[in-house]
């Protein structure tokens, strides 16, 4: 099984293209080897989009500065760079070939933004979590990790877990869980399951575009099932 995690960086491009990036982003995801993709920063009107590109099942959970969406939206598709994180976000897991028999969150917190961990049950068998940490303050994101890591263990009740995202920490842990390796904040942790190696980096620049889609590279890691 191979597991794949990206923040979208809402959308953007480094440098900045000014238009809408879901078809460039939606084609880069299709093209690439994955089952499940956990996605951390996307514009919350993409996920449905991208599953489809993807032929892939869509699930989202809303994160933070949604409350003016409709004031947001038409600004963002038009010039993504300069509304930023105003656009709106969520979090998206995208699945490809296996069942999925369960979805469910956890508002990690909700000050000073809010953070949702969210995890899909495949095939009865195995639990995979996307998460984006807190950022700024180090001890906040340590807290999301540890907590969103608990509360995966009850809900999987002793099934093997995958728990992806953007940790917004340097050297990333999580109680009980093994590091699969990752990219700067861009980790893949595991339970019950084994790595099939460390994991790597996906190349994520548009030739026609001629710049880099997210300021995140994409981290996939391939696992033992």
């Amino acid at each position: 099984m191979r597991v794949l995690t990206w923040n979208l960086f809402h959308g953007r491009s480094v440098p900045d293209t000014r238009r809408s990036l879901l078809g460039e982003f939606g084609d880069q995801l299709a093209r690439w080897p994955w089952d499940v993709a956990l996605l951390q920063e996307v514009p919350p009107w993409w996920p449905q989009a991208l599953g489809d590109a993807c032929e892939a099942q869509s699930f989202r959970v809303p994160t933070s500065r949604n409350q003016l969406l409709a004031l947001t939206r038409p600004a963002a598709e038009r010039r993504p760079g300069l509304v930023k994180s105003w656009g709106g976000g969520c979090n998206a897991i995208l699945v490809r070939g296996h069942r999925v028999s369960a979805h469910r969150r956890l508002r990690l917190r909700l000050v000073p933004e809010r953070r949702v961990m969210h995890a899909v049950c495949l095939d009865d068998a195995l639990w995979a979590g996307n998460l984006h940490a807190s950022a700024h303050v180090e001890s906040r994101a340590i807290a999301d990790l540890a907590r969103a890591g608990s509360v995966l263990e009850r809900w999987a009740a002793g099934r093997p877990i995958v728990l992806g995202g953007d940790t917004n920490v340097r050297a990333p842990s999580v109680p009980r869980f093994s590091d699969c390796g990752g990219h700067l904040l861009d980790h893949v942790f595991v339970r019950g399951i084994e790595p099939a190696g460390p994991a790597t980096t996906l190349a994520r620049h548009s030739a026609a575009l001629g710049a880099n889609l997210s300021d995140h590279q994409p981290v996939i890691a391939e696992l033992r099932v």
